[in-house]
């Protein structure tokens, strides 16, 4: 039997028994480049059982309900077509089913992921890529309570969490051949709310088999993640106490670097471009070697003199500059507001996908760095030595 059909009929199953957990739509394939992806969870309305669809687009997303019999044949019609990969949960089994790029399909098999499906309750709280209850290591870290609710005074960390894994999520959809047992490096990984959440992410909502390498100097909180990663059964996660600086693996797949102060942004994003990374991701903290060198030509300076405006537009600079070096080496970037943490006000997010190379680059940093009076940006150096 065809193994999209094998997949649907596991699907009906698990609608028609009552151990349907949740199903994910991904890789778009579509005409519309702007159909990203699609959620689908069990709902009750009316007293009746709905399948409830998330359809995700660039811009906005929309829901639509639909009785099981026309959810799966709606299913049907998606696989092979706009999406490449579906990932069924249930609490027998959980069901990926992958499109080669001759669209030609595969079913992997593995062991269930959740014990019980989720209530059908159709008011109930949002919907998380990390949820809050069964997961021990977000109990450890003090986010929730032994019941597994999140305590009050970690609200703000569960929201920054999800919002990350939403992100990286979506890059990697972004990223259709981007490989599954990858190997991702955390460089500034603290305490490891992030680290542990994608690794729970890509292991259980994804199916995948990920190497996940946390770079932090702090020897305690190294051991803290060391200590606990086995203990929750994530076996692909590791901590190292190390410098950046210092760290040389074989191979990066996606580097991460989050609030990292200064020239330790730039450290990260050239390891993760000399090390051929797919993906890279930043969220800078402190711009101070560019502060420092800055010297405006003067129909700039009345506007600069100012030390709150100076600063900020340091921060500009310098960030601009680093998206414009990373698209020099072939990379194709996108620059955003993040969530900001109890340790730092700086939201911005820079994120590099390996594409294609911006040819003018280079001279527009240049003459970014004319007009400023900025004689060296330590990514640059870095990247040319």
């Amino acid at each position: 039997m065809e193994a999209k059909e094998t997949f649907l009929q596991h699907l009906q199953r698990s609608l028609s028994q009552g151990t349907f957990v949740k199903l994910t739509l991904s890789k778009p394939g579509g005409a519309d480049k702007s159909f990203k992806n699609v959620y689908a969870r069990l709902i009750e309305l009316k007293g009746a059982s709905q399948v409830s669809f998330t359809l995700r687009y660039s811009t906005r997303d929309i829901t639509k309900n639909h009785p099981p019999e026309e959810a799966v044949p709606m299913i049907g019609l998606w696989l092979g077509e706009d999406f490449l990969n579906a990932d069924l949960l249930t609490t027998e089994a959980d069901y990926s089913l992958q499109y080669n790029r001759k669209r030609k399909p595969r079913l992997h098999q593995r062991q269930a992921s959740k014990a019980a499906p989720p209530p059908k309750a159709h008011n109930k709280p949002k919907q998380y890529f990390i949820e809050a209850s069964g997961n021990a290591y977000l109990q450890a870290m003090g986010i929730t309570t032994a019941e597994g609710k999140v305590r009050a005074d970690g609200q703000r960390k569960f929201r920054q969490i999800n919002k990350y894994i939403e992100i990286v999520d979506s890059l990697l959809q972004q990223h259709g051949d981007f490989p599954r047992q990858p190997h991702i490096v955390d460089m500034g990984s603290g305490k490891g709310y992030l680290t542990f959440a994608l690794y729970d992410h890509l292991v259980n909502n994804r199916g995948w088999q990920p190497s996940i390498t946390g770079i932090e100097l702090r020897e305690n909180l190294v051991g803290f993640g060391n200590e606990l990663a086995p203990k929750v059964g994530f076996t692909g996660l590791q901590f190292r106490a190390q410098d950046i600086f210092e760290y040389e693996p074989e191979r990066i797949d996606m580097l991460i670097a989050l609030h990292a102060c200064d020239i330790a942004t730039d450290i990260a994003i050239a390891k993760g471009v000399q090390a051929g990374a797919e993906i890279i991701i930043v969220a800078p903290c402190c711009h101070k070697q560019v502060r420092k060198a800055m010297q405006p030509t003067e129909g700039l300076q009345p506007m600069l003199r100012h030390g709150i405006l100076q600063e900020r537009q340091a921060e500009l600079v310098t960030d601009g500059i680093r998206a414009l070096l990373m698209e020099d080496r072939g990379y194709e970037t996108k620059v955003f507001e993040f969530v900001s943490t109890e340790h730092t006000p700086k939201n911005l997010m820079i994120v590099g996908i390996k594409g294609r190379r911006n040819a003018s680059a280079l001279a527009e940093v240049e003459r970014i760095k004319s007009d400023f009076g900025v004689g060296e940006h330590y990514l640059q150096g870095l990247l040319d030595r």
